[in-house]
């Protein structure tokens, strides 16, 4: 028989558990109880059919403690008058608690928000949304706390955040936990020490004044009459965002590849530079107006995440080419497919036609499940094929 028992009766309470309701309740003062919960009882059919059962299911039943069983009367036509479970009640947190055995738990929790309230009432609405969360930190909360003050003490510092200087708290602990703390100090700081147009933890330094380490910028030229350093022969520079924004270079192709074995090996190529790539950050290139006068051809794998990288960097440069990211290259390639282990799904509004149709047979599992061709199992001699092409007719977008 289907009909409720104790053990449905707590997991009904353990998800409200399991949802931050119940902690919640501590912080919002929702009213959660009494709460009436969901019973599965005999039917009419049942008592004449299965009266035995029946009888030991309501036994059992009333035997359950911290919740509470609203009994009706019931006139049945075989068995007369008889007294049956009608609703089952949860009359208070502490039953709740109690019921899943999250009462010291429970009490943690509320010690949290009693500190919180007395040093830091503006982050009651983060614990609120996020109460399991908090729980987790419980025993780390204090620390919070105190970064939290030493922010509003000190906005928009403009030091490193090894330079910050908290009793008891190692800077290890901010780099850590950068997530929780954004959210706390947007909360508790003043709107003039926060710069909203930096968002996520990436740009977590930028977004509350901290100095953030340069960003860095790799490229080989791959003209041999281009040099930067006088006697040079390892072309291979690395440079910071500032001092790549400050290069005085001439127009030229610029190949940008995420894999570090084709940066190196990407052929010699007139009047041409390639830069090793770093997925879905692009922040460092765009201070390099420079580049706005390139030619700009992006090489990344054929999978959904190459496309949406691909994607993301025309948001910046939306002259970028593609380059080997073709269904002639692909379908050249079939013994080197590999699986691609979570393919994104949403819509890249800055492909082109042609590349929005091999997105969309990739997501959509057309060709193979989760099909990826990694750049670097592509053919060398098929790379310097398609590069030939690009030096000719400065397209790249199909195969010569």
């Amino acid at each position: 028989m289907k009909w409720t028992t104790q053990a449905d009766i707590q997991a009904q309470v353990q998800k409200l558990w399991d949802k931050g309701l119940i902690l919640a309740s501590y912080v919002d003062d929702a009213t959660l109880f009494p709460r009436r919960l969901s019973l599965v009882k005999p039917t009419s059919k049942d008592l004449t059919e299965n009266f035995d059962a029946a009888r030991t299911w309501i036994a059992e039943l009333r035997q359950g403690t911290h919740f509470r069983i609203e009994m009706r009367e019931i006139q049945h036509r075989v068995l007369g008058a008889n007294t049956v479970p009608d609703a089952v009640w949860i009359d208070s947190r502490d039953d709740a608690l109690a019921l899943i055995g999250k009462t010291k738990v429970a009490n943690r929790f509320i010690q949290l928000v009693t500190l919180t309230r007395d040093r830091q009432p503006s982050l009651l609405p983060w614990i609120a949304s996020q109460p399991l969360r908090a729980l987790e930190l419980a025993t780390e909360w204090p620390l919070f706390l105190d970064v939290v003050s030493w922010m509003q003490a000190h906005p928009r510092p403009n030091i490193y955040i090894r330079q910050m200087d908290i009793p008891g708290v190692h800077t290890k602990f901010v780099e850590t936990h950068r997530a929780v703390l954004g959210n706390l100090f947007d909360l508790a700081l003043s709107p003039s020490a926060v710069d909203s147009a930096w968002t996520g933890v990436s740009q977590f330094c930028r977004r509350y004044g901290f100095i953030d380490k340069p960003l860095r910028i790799r490229f080989r030229l791959l003209d041999p009459q281009h040099t930067l350093l006088v006697g040079d022969r390892d072309s291979d520079f690395t440079v910071n965002e500032d001092a790549f924004a400050n290069l005085a270079m001439p127009p030229m192709r610029v190949f940008i590849t995420e894999n570090e074995i084709n940066y190196l090996a990407f052929p010699p190529i007139a009047n041409s530079l390639v830069i090793f790539g770093g997925g879905y950050g692009f922040g460092a290139l765009v201070k390099a107006k420079w580049l706005e006068q390139c030619t700009l051809y992006y090489w990344g794998d054929i999978d959904t995440h190459g496309f949406a990288i691909l994607d993301q960097l025309r948001h910046a440069f939306p002259l970028v080419k593609s380059f080997l990211m073709d269904r002639e290259t692909l379908l050249e390639h079939t013994s080197q497919w590999g699986e691609e282990p979570q393919p994104t799904l949403r819509d890249l509004p800055r492909l082109t036609e042609e590349e929005s149709a091999l997105y969309d047979d990739l997501r959509d599992n057309r060709l193979r499940r989760a099909l990826r061709l990694e750049q670097e199992r592509i053919g060398f001699g098929w790379v310097q094929r398609v590069l030939g092409r690009c030096v000719v007719s400065e397209g790249c977008d199909g195969v010569p």
